[in-house]
């Protein structure tokens, strides 16, 4: 059923539930909304020339009761888990029909069917904010069971925030569940800080920089750990001799039959024993090279969120670092597990997981993020990330679905189809708006020029040409596009050619100023936008091309799908 690497657009739920059979995922990491009552708003690049930064609003983040969550919470009064029943139910006599509960209940029923595609041995981080942690911790109780509840991780998502009459509130939650004792777990270090290295490896020889530890233990044992060694006694002092096995990897076998006097031995010829220059007990040398820094704890001050003008960021506005989930993938899932986010956003946790040679599977409800996730995609990886996309339609009957069911959503899917962004220009009358927008320099420009793009889903009219040209003029735009599902007349292919053309500043070409492209052209590579593309990719923020630590090529082929 469920197909890995994938991109899924439409409802999570559903997409669950009809396409991911049980048990087949390892990591699940969820970035859910908030409901923090606030809309947020994609940016978009803003190339030299442009007035303003464009943007649209990416979702809502408000919850209201309504048929959608009734309906919901019926089926978890009637669904297998019945702790998740009880709760829900008293939840509903706490909160009523209330916002909060109308969140809650999308949450339940989606956190079941989370819980139904893990496997046993994977686990689940939910990322979240004060709004709803105390209930979001509660419902992930009666799903996995409080037994399985692991961590409560800070991370700290700003270095100050001024509060009226309360602490300023600096970092999120993200709770960490595993599906059963089988959790698997890899030990993830992360770097010591300057001052750390600073303060504790004080000591350098040529082998590197490297603290002094003990390789006793307190109190006297009879045994051979309490034998002297090289003339030193260790219960005179009141302690035994504690030898660290993991440091002896590789220097014996300590899996066999070894004495303390060995291991000893061995770590004095691999030259990890600091013997003070005027006697006294001998000592363990940890070099920092070796040491592999501190594991992770659940308070996260290293990883600073992307900043405004940040190379890594693309403009959706929760979007998360890099750094964070490739910790969190480093942590809990091993090369070629399968890592599902199911609200994918603008996809940074499918980038870790593909980057750390994970396969992933993504689902967002929106084509704005489906669109922007193919494009960083595609920016860090080239040819060395082949997807599936599921959901967005693939011919002529499929827009049409589309568009009868989700104007807005068809609108940005057909924007996308000629590298453009949509538009929240909606100014009415017979003018009509602008439901996407493209830039584009040419060969002398030094400020961009902008294309306005109209898109159909419905019946075409006769004045649709004169309309957008109309709001051409007005925006001093050199080019406009028409998108449609319909095949346009021969009257408006008529009128749209009367506009003129735009005159290419290298002479060698003319450009329709009115351009007609239908669905059906776009999806069969027969027709595209024609403009100059002096300078590329002017529209969106391009991903960082990520390279290989190894330097032999991107990534291994084994790894794609």
């Amino acid at each position: 059923m469920s197909v890995a690497n994938a991109l899924y657009y439409g409802d999570n739920l559903e997409v669950l539930r009809e396409n991911l059979a049980d048990e087949c995922v390892d990591l699940i990491y969820l970035d859910p909304p908030f409901n923090s009552k606030r809309d947020y708003n994609l940016l978009f690049k803003s190339p030299k020339g442009a007035k303003s930064e464009a943007q649209i609003t990416a979702f809502k983040d408000s919850w209201y009761w309504g048929e959608q969550a009734e309906r919901e919470f019926d089926e978890l009064l009637h669904q297998p888990n019945t702790e998740v029943a009880k709760l829900m139910q008293t939840f509903r006599g706490f909160l009523d029909q209330s916002d909060i509960m109308a969140y809650l209940t999308m949450m339940a029923n989606r956190l079941l069917e989370l819980h139904r595609v893990l496997k046993p041995t994977g686990s689940l981080y939910l990322h979240c904010d004060p709004t709803a942690s105390h209930y979001l911790k509660i419902v992930l109780d009666s799903v996995f069971g409080p037994e399985r509840f692991l961590n409560e991780i800070a991370w700290k998502r700003s270095s100050s925030h001024s509060g009226a009459k309360r602490w300023g509130p600096i970092h999120d939650t993200i709770f960490y569940y595993g599906r059963s004792d089988e959790t698997m777990w890899n030990p993830t270090y992360q770097e010591y800080d300057r001052a750390y290295i600073t303060k504790f490896y004080s000591h350098r020889d040529a082998s590197g920089q490297y603290q002094i530890d003990n390789l006793t233990g307190a109190g006297t044992r009879k045994g051979e750990s309490g034998q002297p060694w090289r003339g030193v006694n260790p219960t005179l002092k009141g302690r035994h001799w504690a030898v660290p096995n993991a440091l002896l990897r590789g220097l014996i076998d300590v899996d066999a039959e070894v004495t303390t006097q060995q291991k000893l031995d061995a770590l004095d010829t691999a030259g990890l024993i600091y013997w003070p220059a005027k006697g006294g007990m001998p000592r363990l040398k940890r070099y920092l090279r070796a040491d592999g820094g501190v594991a992770i704890q659940d308070v996260i001050t290293d990883i600073d969120p992307i900043s405004a003008h940040a190379q890594e960021r693309l403009g959706y506005p929760t979007q998360k670092p890099l750094a964070l989930l490739e910790r969190i993938i480093s942590a809990s899932s091993n090369e070629g597990d399968v890592v599902l986010d199911p609200f994918c956003g603008c996809g940074t946790a499918v980038h870790a997981a593909h980057k750390l040679k994970r396969k992933w599977i993504g689902i967002d409800i929106t084509h704005l993020a489906i669109s922007l996730i193919e494009k960083r995609l595609k920016d860090a990886f080239h040819t060395k990330c082949q997807f599936s996309v599921h959901g967005t339609p693939k011919d002529l009957e499929g827009a049409r679905d589309l568009a009868a069911r989700d104007k807005y959503q068809f609108q940005y899917w057909a924007v996308s189809l000629v590298d453009a962004f949509p538009s929240q220009n909606k100014k009415k009358g017979a003018d009509g708006g602008i439901d996407g927008l493209k830039f584009f320099y040419d060969v002398k420009d030094v400020d961009a020029r902008k294309i306005v793009i109209g898109v159909k889903g419905g019946k075409l009219k006769a004045d649709d040409i004169r309309a957008l040209n109309h709001v051409r003029d007005r925006e001093m735009a050199d080019i406009a596009l028409l998108i449609s599902l319909d095949e346009p007349t021969a009257k408006m292919k008529a009128d749209a050619a009367s506009t003129g053309f735009y005159d290419w500043q290298s002479g060698k070409k003319q450009t329709p100023r009115v351009q007609l492209l239908t669905i059906e052209g776009l999806l069969s590579g027969t027709q595209r936008a024609e403009h100059p593309d002096y300078v590329p990719d002017v529209n969106f923020k391009k991903a960082r091309r990520e390279k290989p630590k190894d330097g032999k090529g991107l990534f291994d082929a084994e790894h794609a799908p």
